[in-house]
């Protein structure tokens, strides 16, 4: 099992900076990926970042490249989900997921295991 407690959060004015983090525990060792996912109200959950463990190759979805960066740190078993030039539209629930199985690119929800409780993001115009 491996547990995921997501934070950093809350209400910022479009432009502003965030940063998320997510931390791992449990069998952290059997990880091969990780990403973040984000659920507005009344939308599908969708990817945002996604970074292999090993090697540390990222990827992105359209919407935030060049805004959003992602990040690990294997030694403390955490991910951070840098988020820059925030826009309205990047109101959510953002989602820390973990993957234990061959990980391919992590765009898809079917790839990841273990999911996170989510922390709101609001970013007001």
């Amino acid at each position: 099992q491996v547990q995921l407690v997501e934070s950093g959060g809350g209400l910022v004015q479009a432009g502003d900076s965030l940063r998320l983090s997510c931390a791992a525990s449990g069998r952290t060792f059997s990880i091969h990926g990780m990403g973040w996912f984000r659920q507005a109200p009344g939308k599908a959950r969708e990817f945002v970042a996604a970074i292999r463990w090993s090697g540390g190759m990222t990827y992105f979805a359209d919407s935030v490249k060049g805004r959003f960066t992602i990040s690990r740190d294997n030694a403390k078993n955490m991910v951070y989900l840098q988020m820059n030039s925030l826009k309205p539209e990047d109101t959510a629930v953002y989602y820390c997921a973990a993957s234990i199985r061959t990980f391919l690119s992590g765009y898809r929800l079917t790839e990841y295991d273990y999911w996170g409780q989510g922390t709101q993001v609001t970013v007001s115009s």
